[in-house]
């Protein structure tokens, strides 16, 4: 089973990352269904599905199968829905379909069952809760705290950029310190040391210097207290 999921997940990597090149998405945004690229897209897919198989007939129904699925979550996501939803979440979506219809096929041929008792049990219930505090708990903490000094932070950067950047930075410190990778933290805090307060020194804003710093130390603080506490928790 393993090697079948292996070489379908490879076909779909290289139909839909390798081989659809930028004019091809450009052409199906713009021309939709009317897009002779939209046709060449899934032919190729359904060609790559045929050629990781051995080209076995056991296997080409199935694989026409696939490639059906694959236009329908396509003709969905790339056409229907790209003027209505965010770019990052259509694109969660797509992906998302194509791994059920992958894990269909792969069924038909491997017949498996999900544990959920593995899935849905304490320390996956943890590993949620931890990331979440992570994430967006600390965020918000982070901004609450911050809010006291009362200090206006200059517009001219990417919306909600400190946020997400923020978040980012947590979940590393949060993965270096359950793998024990403490150089990690100490990699990272240097690397964003290098980039952030080096264009602070050149602006030469001790206020905006200070803030930047409280912040980061206290996003750096939450990251490690939250890590620490779900290693001990475990």
């Amino acid at each position: 089973m393993g090697e079948l999921i292996l070489k379908i997940a490879i076909a779909h990597l290289l139909g839909d990352f390798v081989f659809q090149s930028n004019r091809m998405t450009a052409d199906i945004e713009r021309r939709k269904f009317a897009s002779p690229m939209f046709y060449l897209h899934i032919g190729i897919h359904f060609l790559l599905l045929l050629l990781v198989t051995g080209f076995g007939l056991n296997y080409l129904f199935p694989a026409l199968l696939l490639a059906i699925s694959h236009f329908l979550v396509d003709a969905m996501t790339k056409i229907w829905l790209a003027p209505k939803i965010g770019k990052m979440a259509n694109f969660a979506l797509d992906q998302s379909l194509h791994a059920v219809a992958i894990a269909l096929f792969v069924h038909h041929f491997h017949p498996y069952r999900i544990d959920f008792e593995i899935i849905f049990n304490y320390g996956s219930y943890l590993l949620t809760a931890a990331v979440l505090a992570t994430t967006f708990v600390s965020a918000i903490v982070v901004k609450k705290m911050m809010e006291g000094f009362h200090y206006p932070l200059p517009n001219d950067g990417l919306a909600e950029a400190g946020k997400y950047i923020g978040m980012l930075e947590r979940l590393f410190i949060f993965v270096f310190v359950v793998n024990s990778f403490w150089e990690g933290v100490g990699f990272l805090l240097a690397a964003k040391s290098i980039f952030r307060f080096g264009d602070l020194k050149e602006k030469k804003d001790i206020k905006l210097t200070e803030y930047i710093l409280i912040g980061t130390l206290l996003s750096f603080g939450l990251a490690l207290l939250i890590a620490v506490g779900y290693l001990n928790l475990l």
